[in-house]
Parts: structure tokens; sequence; C-alpha cells
């Protein structure tokens, strides 16, 4: 008995020693250089290995329905928001590396003529989770902020990388819809489920809108000013400073700050007001960033509130409060801010815990899926778009 807890207790001891050699160096294997992703030289071999397996996604119908079908079994607001972020990717790829325009174009005209089409087959209510169809929208007709503004977001996107015609009366008059609403609206922001606001909806609007101010010539200041006016005194976290994720019409707030949703946010008030988006990425990184080790994540939720898990947090592992959705989203601040170190160490967990896949020069994630992978391809290619939309 002796002997076999002197060998247990001997193998315990390999094992913590073990930790305690390799823990500290373990991200190095996984740690690379991020200057590349902010040089604005030649495109990253991740980012182009990303964009080729969504390029053969929508080149290949079968592969394409069959990923449709897996988003839309867990949340049809991913088919939606997968196409989006593809299309914000594509678009600053077609600015980086302007000899791969023509197929790249192609790729979001096809996401494009397909979205139009299949909400004008089904509605909107085919990109909305199932509980939009229970309740009444306050502002009637019932519109979704959330699917016109991200359809108007792909349109003008397309519009700035080149000019087309059979684009620009939908994209003016879904822009015109957006600012009508939330101008109507007690605190400038409109709906996106019944009697349900979310910031990431209204301010993806509003880019939208600044793309109709430099493509169209259009005056949204107002609408802008007053959303910005509207959101920095009546939709704060009081603890944290951060903007909640929604609200109601009239503007209770019923979540409060959530990684999933104000890491996009801040990406918006970069053209929108980078002062402000300044101040929400020091606030999100210090409220929500974490890295152990080398290996970055980041919480869904501050320490001082804490919300109920839904599909957009994804699942939530205990003790070191890592947040899928919320990691996910992140990317898009570190990269869009040149974090290094908060971006090099995102990468390092991704490639560490992500189960990467390649084949053939194209790369997906296992432990991701196309809304997340897509998400990771517009965070490491964007700067062009964006570039052109700065408001003075």
């Amino acid at each position: 008995m002796q002997r076999a807890l002197l060998r247990t207790g001997l193998a315990i001891a390999a094992l913590l020693f073990g930790a305690v050699v390799w823990l500290p160096v373990l991200h190095a294997f996984y740690t690379e250089d991020v200057a590349p992703y902010f040089s604005g030289g030649a495109v990253p071999a991740r980012v182009e290995a990303l964009a080729a397996r969504h390029l053969r996604l929508w080149e290949d119908e079968a592969l394409r329905q069959r990923e449709r079908q897996r988003m839309r079994r867990s949340n049809a607001e991913w088919d939606f928001m997968g196409r989006t972020f593809l299309v914000l990717a594509l678009s600053n790829l077609c600015l980086r590396s302007p000899e791969e325009a023509p197929r790249l174009l192609a790729v979001i005209d096809q996401i494009l003529d397909d979205t139009l089409d299949v909400e004008r087959t089904h509605g909107m209510y085919h990109f909305l989770m199932p509980y939009a169809r229970t309740g009444k929208f306050r502002q009637q007709p019932a519109r979704s902020i959330f699917v016109d503004g991200e359809i108007a977001l792909m349109l003008g996107a397309r519009r700035l990388v080149e000019e087309s015609d059979r684009y620009r009366a939908p994209f003016t008059s879904r822009v015109a819809a957006c600012v009508e609403r939330m101008r109507e609206s007690p605190l400038h922001c409109s709906e996106s489920y019944p009697n349900e606001c979310w910031m990431f909806c209204n301010a993806a609007a509003l880019v939208a809108a600044r793309m109709a101010e430099v493509l169209d010539g259009a005056d949204h200041g107002e609408a802008t000013d007053g959303w910005l006016t509207s959101v920095k005194r009546d939709l704060r976290h009081e603890q944290t400073g951060l903007l909640v994720s929604a609200f109601t019409w009239d503007g209770t707030p019923t979540h409060g700050p959530e990684g999933s949703t104000i890491w996009f946010v801040i990406q918006c008030l970069r053209v929108l007001d980078p002062d402000f988006a300044a101040d929400q990425y020091a606030r999100a990184r210090r409220e929500l960033g974490r890295n152990i080790l080398g290996f970055g994540f980041a919480s869904e939720w501050p320490k001082s509130w804490i919300g109920p898990k839904d599909i957009d947090s994804g699942a939530v592992i205990p003790f070191l409060d890592v947040s899928a959705g919320s990691s996910g989203m992140a990317f898009l601040g570190a990269a869009g801010f040149h974090d290094r170190e908060y971006l090099a160490a995102l990468l390092a967990t991704i490639d560490f815990a992500g189960m990467p896949a390649q084949e053939d020069g194209r790369l997906r994630y296992c432990a991701s899926n196309q809304v997340g992978d897509a998400v990771l391809l517009y965070s490491l290619a964007q700067g062009p778009l964006w570039k052109r939309l700065r408001r003075a």
C-alpha cells in the first residue's frame, strides 16, 4: 500500500512539475507575428485560406445548401449574419487585392441576389428567430432593423467597391426606411424584434446611412447625432460605462453589456464616432478581455452584470468565464484597434482549441461554424472599407 501511494504521489508530482514547466510556454507554439494583418501589404496566408473556403461554399451549390441548413437548425439569424460578415470581408479583400476583385464581386453579387430573393419570397421572418412572430412591433408596418440594416450594409459595401446601378435603388430605399423609423422612435432606435431594440442592429444601420452619405451625397447627420446623443445619455451601463445590448422601444434596458454585441458596436462606432469607439474599446478590453498564459479570450458579461445564456453568448466555460460568442467577436476589436498583444493571444487560442482543418488551401475551424469563420475572416481582412467611411 505504501509503495502504491508513493507511486501515485510521484506521478502527481511529475504531472504538476510538467504543468509548471510547460503551461507558461505552451502559447509560444501557437503565437504568430500579427504585423502582416496591419501592414496593408500582401494578404496573409490565413486570410487567403479562410476566404478560399467561403468562396467554395458559394460556388458549390450543394455545399452551400448543406451549410445553410446547418446554420438554420441552430439559429436563423446565423444564416443571415454569415452573409453580412462575408460580404464585408470580401469587400475589403476586393480593395486590398484588385486583381482578385472580379471573382470576389461575383460571389458578393450572388450573396446579395440570393438574400434579396429569399426575403422577397419568404419575408423578413425567414431571417428572424421564431419569437419574432409572438409579439407586435410598436412601429407599424412591422419591419426589423436587423434585416433592413444588414441588407443595406451589404448593398452599400458592394457599391463602395464598385458602383452597380442595380443595387442603387434597393440600397437607397432600405437606408431611408431605417433612418425614418429611427427618427420616429423615442431614443432614435428602431426595433429588431417586437418591442425589442438591439444596439448591434441600430449601429449597423447607421453605418449603412454613412455609406449613403459617401455614395449619394445624402445627409443623415441628424439621425446619427440623435442616436449618439441618446445612447450616450440613456443606454450606458452605470457600473462599467459600456453600452447596453438590448432595450425596449421606449428605452428601458433589458440586457446589459454583452460581448457578443459590444465588440461589433465598437466596430461601427469607429466610423460614426471614433473617440467614443476608443472609449468603448478600452472599457470592453478591461471588463471583458482576458489573457491567461498567453491565450486570449473574452467574457460575455462584466462581473457587475451577469445576463442569461442564449444563442448569442454560446456556451460559457465556468471558472474561466470563456464565452465563445464574445471571444469570436473580440477579434473585431483587437484587429480594428491594432491591439497586437490581444490579437496574438486570441489567434493562439483559436489555433490551439478551435481545431483548424486545412485542405487544398482552404481553412475552417471545426469548433466554429460558417458565421464564426466569416467574423474571423472579416476581422483579419478589415481596413480599406472603413477608411472610406470615416466621418468628419
